[in-house]
């Protein structure tokens, strides 16, 4: 005599005995890439004391920092403004989460033009294909209308 099969039942068994019950949430930082990753172009405008406001083409391009929940970053600036034409690699963070639309914090150094190491630190705003920010610094501390404050705005490419 064949024995009756039991899978049907098992099954239904399974099946009840997850009723009700949530899905267990993710156990850590969810992988992929950030909004912020890339390259973002626009345009660096600088006002310093005594001299007229310029603009000038600048290029941020973002990659995320390992184990940071794509929360900090490493930033090469690439400018073309006529006072401040530098290339650099700086520190980036977001807040409040690694979601647009977030706070954006940057600042690092770089080597001016003028002979000298320059501190800069520019804060805003970061949106899924815009950002907008302060740009502020200290060029070469020991030459005159070194202080700059300005704007910068960018867009994401592609």
């Amino acid at each position: 005599m064949r024995q009756p099969v039991l899978w049907p039942a098992l099954l239904l068994a399974g099946f009840m005995s997850a009723c009700g019950k949530e899905a267990p949430g993710p156990t850590g930082p969810s992988g992929g890439a950030s909004f912020l990753e890339g390259t973002w172009n626009g345009t660096l405008t600088i006002e310093r004391v005594g001299e007229p406001t310029s603009s000038g083409p600048i290029t941020w391009t973002f990659k995320a920092v390992d184990g940071t929940n794509l929360q900090s970053f490493r930033v090469t600036i690439q400018s073309q403004h006529p006072w401040l034409p530098i290339t650099t690699t700086v520190t980036s963070a977001i807040t409040p989460s690694n979601q647009a639309p977030a706070r954006i914090s940057t600042q690092g150094d770089y080597q001016s033009p003028r002979g000298c190491t320059g501190t800069m630190l520019s804060v805003g705003n970061a949106e899924t294909r815009t950002i907008e920010a302060d740009f502020a610094g200290v060029d070469c501390l020991t030459l005159p209308n070194s202080t700059f404050a300005g704007r910068v705005t960018l867009t994401k490419v592609g």
